[in-house]
């Protein structure tokens, strides 16, 4: 499986993840503005009937694009998914600090649904079954169970990070330059 391009608006935020064909046909098209990263990929074509040149067409693995569709709107919320939750967290309870293998890991509400608890970024961790099943409908106060770490919101950058699997180490460089400090996926 080939790896993907990180696709950027013309100010530099990331927009999407897109596939290597996808970032082919911007070239071609001619809607590349600029583009990043030490990884290169090119395309061999047929013959040209004008010039009887071969065709070719290369990207990197970072491209910043112009037009509409690759507007980035630094407001946009990252989806909450089991997988980006235990990406986010790194298969660690946040109740007891194991490390586990996802198949181990729940997802835990801080605030209890049955009390108000959202299923949101900030009110959501990764718990081992036993830890869950320990703290019950409670608070982690009232279970006498103090969160080691807090659950928060990532950011458009961290999100990215969280959407892909697979990043290339000058992708991820790139990325981490939006992270905040504090975050957890600082280090990955």
């Amino acid at each position: 499986m080939a790896h993907l391009v990180l696709a950027l608006d013309i100010a530099g935020t990331p927009v999407r993840w897109i596939d290597i064909e996808k970032a082919i046909c911007l070239h071609v098209a001619g809607r590349v503005a600029w583009e990043l990263g030490a990884t290169s990929v090119t395309f061999r074509g047929g013959t040209n009937r004008c010039t009887g040149l071969p065709s070719v067409a290369s990207t990197t693995s970072i491209i910043a694009v112009r037009g509409r569709e690759f507007r980035g709107d630094r407001s946009a919320s990252i989806s909450l998914s089991r997988d980006r939750l235990f990406s986010r967290d790194h298969n660690v309870c946040a109740y007891c600090g194991g490390h586990f293998v996802d198949t181990d890991l729940t997802i835990e509400h801080v605030t209890p649904e049955s009390r108000g608890g959202g299923n949101q970024w900030e009110n959501i961790v990764t718990a081992c079954r036993s830890c869950n099943q320990r703290k019950a409908n409670r608070t982690p106060e009232e279970a006498n169970m103090p969160l080691l770490y807090l659950p928060y919101r990532p950011n458009r950058w961290e999100g990215m990070i969280l959407r892909n699997r697979r990043i290339l180490a000058d992708q991820m460089d790139f990325l981490l330059t939006g992270v905040p400090k504090t975050s957890r996926l600082v280090g990955l």
